[in-house]
Order: C-alpha cells, then sequence, then structure tokens
C-alpha cells in the first residue's frame, strides 16, 4: 500500500515557481523537465525585454520601482540592492496571491535576494535556493591572487564588506527547505548548519551532443581579412571564459604565449570571452584601460613578434555551434580559476575528449585528477604552464589517452540526461514529499 501511495504520488501534478534573474541559466533543463512531467510551472523575472513563454513555461516580469539610495555607505550598497529586488518580488507575489495563486515549490536562485521574502507569501510552499557560492575571508577568491587584491594594506575592509554581503545568504537560511549546489567544493563553501540541507547535483551536460569529433573544423577570420581553416590536423590551443579577467587566469595565460609560441611556431591560440566586467573588479582607472583584454594586449604588445601576435586569435562571444567545433579540433585546452565557482566550459572542454591542462586551485579537484583527466599545474606559473601544453603537444599518444579519460569522466558523472537530470527530478520529489 506503501508504495502504491509512493507511486501515485510521484505523478501528482504540483505548482512550480522558478525566481531566477536570468531565467532559465542553470534550471534551462530542469524547469522543461518538470513541465514534461505534467507539473504546472510557472517563471517570475524582472521586467525586460524577454518572452511570455520559454518552452510552454509562462515567464512573468517584475518590475523594479527604485534604484539604490544616493551616497549609501558602499559596503550596503549590494544588500539594498537585494532589497530592493526582493520588495519588488514580494510585491508580484502578493498579487499573484491574489488571484488564487499559491506554489508547491519556489526554486529560486537566491544571490540577488529576489527569494528574500517569499516564505511570508506563500509559509506551506516549500523553498530550494541554489547555492552557487558563500562568501568567505580566507581560503577561497579574495587574497588569492595578490596582484588584484581588492584593497592592498587594508585586507580587513575587504572582510567586513564579504561580512555583509553574506546577509542575503544568512537570512534565507533561516527559512529554506533544501539547496542544490553544482559541486561538492561549491556546497562546501556554505556553514555547516545548513550544509545538510545542500544536495550536490550538477547542472547537466549534453554529452552526447558534445563529443569528440576527428572531422571537424574551425574557421577563423583573421585581423587581416584573411580566412584560417583549422582542423585536428592543426596545432591549437584553446582558451574560453565568459568574461576574459583575472578570476579565470586570463593574465597567467597571457603571460604564457611568449614562450609557448617561441617553441611552438605552428601553434595557433583561439581565446574565447567577452569584454565586460565578470566576476572581479575591472582594470585601474590608472591602467587607462577598460577592459582586462586591453590591459595584457598593453602589457604583453611588444613582448610578441608581429608574427607571434598573427597565431592569437581573439574571437569574443562565438555562436555555441562554433564553440563546439572549436573544443572538438582544440589541441590542447587550458582553463584556469581562482577559488570560485566551477565553469561549465571545463565539463564540456571534458565532454569533448579535449587533453586539458588546469589550475591545480580547489574546484578543479572533483573533475580534473592530474595525469588521468588532465594535467594540474600551480595556478600562478605561467612556465609550468607552458611546459605543460608543450610536453602535450610532442606527445599525440598523451593527449588521446587524457582526453578519452577526460570524456569517461564526464559521462559517467556529468551527463544531463542519464545522471544529473534523474537526480534534480528526484530531488523535487523528495523535496515535495517532505512534511
Amino acid at each position: 500500500m506503501k508504495d502504491e501511495r509512493e507511486q501515485t504520488s510521484s505523478t501528482l501534478s504540483m505548482k512550480i515557481l522558478f525566481i531566477h534573474q536570468n531565467f532559465p541559466a542553470q534550471f534551462m533543463h530542469l524547469a522543461p523537465a518538470l513541465v514534461q512531467q505534467n507539473n504546472n510551472v510557472m517563471a517570475l523575472v524582472p521586467k525586460g525585454k524577454r518572452p511570455d513563454k520559454w518552452k510552454g513555461i509562462p515567464i512573468l516580469a517584475y518590475p523594479v520601482d527604485r534604484r539604490s539610495t544616493k551616497n549609501i555607505h558602499p559596503w550596503l550598497i549590494d544588500f539594498e540592492t537585494k532589497i530592493i529586488r526582493a520588495e519588488a518580488v514580494l510585491n508580484a507575489c502578493l498579487k499573484l496571491r491574489e488571484q488564487g495563486y499559491s506554489p508547491d515549490i519556489i526554486i529560486a536562485h537566491h544571490g540577488w535576494g529576489e527569494s528574500l521574502f517569499l516564505k511570508d507569501v506563500w509559509p506551506h510552499a516549500k523553498l530550494a535556493i541554489y547555492c552557487e557560492f558563500f562568501y568567505q575571508a580566507h581560503g577561497y577568491d579574495v587574497g588569492f591572487d595578490p596582484e588584484f587584491q581588492r584593497q592592498k594594506g587594508n585586507i580587513e575592509h575587504e572582510y567586513a564588506r564579504l561580512r555583509l554581503k553574506n546577509l542575503n545568504n544568512l537570512m534565507h537560511f533561516e527559512f529554506a527547505d533544501a539547496g542544490l549546489s553544482p559541486t561538492y567544493w561549491q556546497a562546501s563553501s556554505f556553514p555547516e548548519q545548513f550544509r545538510d540541507r545542500i544536495s550536490v547535483i550538477h547542472d547537466g551536460i549534453f554529452t552526447e551532443k558534445i563529443r569528440p569529433n576527428d572531422q571537424a573544423k574551425f574557421l577563423v577570420q583573421k585581423s587581416d581579412g584573411s580566412k584560417l581553416t583549422l582542423t585536428h590536423d592543426d596545432e591549437v590551443i584553446t582558451f574560453v571564459n565568459r568574461n576574459l579577467e583575472p578570476y579565470r587566469g586570463f593574465h597567467i595565460f597571457m603571460r604564457s604565449l611568449q614562450a609557448l609560441l617561441g617553441e611552438r611556431p605552428d601553434a595557433q591560440v583561439l581565446i574565447v570571452g567577452g569584454e565586460d566586467s565578470g566576476y572581479g573588479a575591472r582594470p585601474d582607472p590608472k591602467t587607462g584601460c577598460k577592459s582586462w583584454k586591453e590591459v595584457m594586449l598593453k602589457e604583453q604588445k611588444d613582448k610578441l613578434s608581429r608574427e607571434q601576435w598573427s597565431r592569437i586569435h581573439f574571437l569574443g562571444r562565438i555562436p555555441y555551434q562554433d564553440y563546439l567545433s572549436m573544443l572538438q579540433i582544440s589541441s590542447v585546452h587550458v582553463y584556469l580559476t581562482y577559488p570560485f565557482v566551477l565553469s561549465w566550459s571545463l565539463l564540456e572542454s571534458m565532454s569533448a575528449g579535449c587533453a586539458i591542462v588546469a589550475s591545480d586551485t580547489p574546484p578543479l579537484h572533483e573533475a580534473i585528477s592530474h595525469g588521468e583527466t588532465g594535467r594540474l599545474f600551480d595556478f600562478f606559473d605561467a612556465n609550468r604552464l607552458t611546459d605543460e601544453i608543450c610536453a602535450l603537444l610532442e606527445n599525440s599518444k598523451e593527449r588521446a589517452r587524457l582526453g578519452a579519460n577526460a570524456r569517461e569522466f564526464a559521462v559517467n558523472n556529468y551527463d544531463l540526461q542519464t545522471v544529473c537530470l534523474p537526480k534534480q527530478l528526484q530531488w523535487i520529489q523528495e523535496l515535495a514529499s517532505t512534511g
């Protein structure tokens, strides 16, 4: 009888409300899968240029009617911004309640504060939050890279700012029913008293689509107007950031290129990434540069020859299919990060069968085992990075072995359809069944 009740409850339709500043983002697979299970799914997003529906999911927009207070204490700007968003979402949800809407489950990326007051609107709804990162004063991103320490000589101010930045996190821990984190390392950043409510399930990678392809080609539009077609037979080093910045080791990679291109006269370097502000701060205005790309071009300008610069290709942000083709023709893929959130691009490069050289920083240790699924080096050692890349370029068998191991690990641990999505759906069912 118990089994019958459990089976019946697993097929019951639920009302599920997603709240995310950039929906669908991390929920791009989970939300449509819940629709396919006949759940009533809806998303709430900030007002802007948004479709009314996405993959069968109604998109409701909430307006934000005020800005941050002028001349407010700089340590409070972040928290006040979150409160402004939270109030806007509160007002939108009160209107939904007046219309008779009452969700069974609310799934939110709480990092922007939007879900802060929703248990006051719907006390009986289960609130699950996406636990991406808890800010820390020691052992994580802050102070990791002395070159770009936010307030040199006055790190205590940075610690104070971080304590206030975590207010939103801490307030959510009082009432959130569950958390979801993509990696064990990211989950471990959260305080122990909340950690037992966090399930670790990655967002998932389409390993069937992102796979090796020896026949792939990638077309490069060179700065002189000519075109270059690269294949799996060429010597190609790839580097990918959402935005080119120190948090993802862009400066270290750029400093490795003089020696690398000197030793490898046939190597082509493909760099993908935007020039907007990313996770870290923009360059110091004293540099006269608006982006980290400008900073590094200025720094390295006279260190590389014109011929070497002709083999470095800044691609900006490219279409996804082109990005996959680039990974498929990559000889060596380079990934670096501060102790911070892990990029999807690392796992996608593993799924594509890339031979990977990566920074020996904690977020990598769940995916890259030195000598098995890739090669690790000290984040700050640009010379060692060059050596590791060159050693792999000299050894095609080792590249093939590391790439095959990396793909196997990605398929077994991060595949969307067979691993991650089933676990996420099970997590929802367990959340719904808790008292």
